[in-house]
């Protein structure tokens, strides 16, 4: 998809509704420069922009994202190896290269993200990120964790980190599916090349 399908909404066309909806789940420091006009004005990212042509879903959604990014009870390194998981399998370069950035500031290496395309047995993880990455695809498989995988997660995860990680996969693939289907552009600061090619779509 050479152009996106729905572009994002510029500037110039936000009214109360979208202004509304920035302010309703970012941290109080980005969403004062989402809004500022002034010289400390920063530039949304283009999947906001493009989501806020429907402010009254996207206001509870970043609200309910913000749930999952800032108060985590996820280890973010784990919730993180998720996201990069179904990016991958969803081959969504938005998702993909966004959350590469990320990933890097809870210490996860080119060297894991590489792995993370080849899966569970892609690499040398500890046991408890193995068992991550399995559920991850049995839930894009099968659209439910095996009997064996969720009893190896929950030796080592509570139920709140349980629950997460169902609807980590089930948000991010939710995500994907929208970054794919309307075409969403990377970001100016977004780099392509920072970690493996998305393989290219067959259709």
């Amino acid at each position: 998809m050479n152009d996106p399908r729905i572009a994002p909404l510029p500037r110039e066309e936000w009214d109360d509704d979208v202004r509304g909806a920035i302010a309703s789940g970012l941290p109080e420091g980005v969403k004062a420069r989402f809004l500022s006009t002034g010289p400390d004005a920063m530039r949304p990212p283009n999947a906001i922009t493009t989501f806020m042509h429907h402010p009254a879903l996207t206001g509870p959604w970043l609200s309910y994202n913000a749930q999952l990014l800032q108060r985590p009870a996820l280890d973010p390194r784990h919730r993180e190896l998720v996201v990069l998981r179904v990016a991958w399998r969803a081959k969504a370069q938005y998702e993909w290269v966004q959350h590469i950035r990320l990933a890097t500031r809870y210490g996860i290496t080119d060297e894991e993200i590489e792995a993370i395309t080849r899966g569970a047995s892609g690499g040398e993880w500890p046991a408890l990120e193995a068992d991550l990455l399995s559920a991850t695809d049995e839930l894009l498989d099968d659209f439910r964790v095996s009997d064996e995988t969720w009893k190896r997660l929950a030796a080592h995860l509570d139920v709140k980190q349980l629950l997460e990680v169902l609807f980590v996969v089930g948000t991010y693939t939710t995500l994907a599916m929208a970054f794919n289907s309307l075409g969403v552009e990377l970001d100016p600061e977004l780099d392509p090349a920072s970690g493996p090619a998305i393989p290219p779509r067959t259709t």
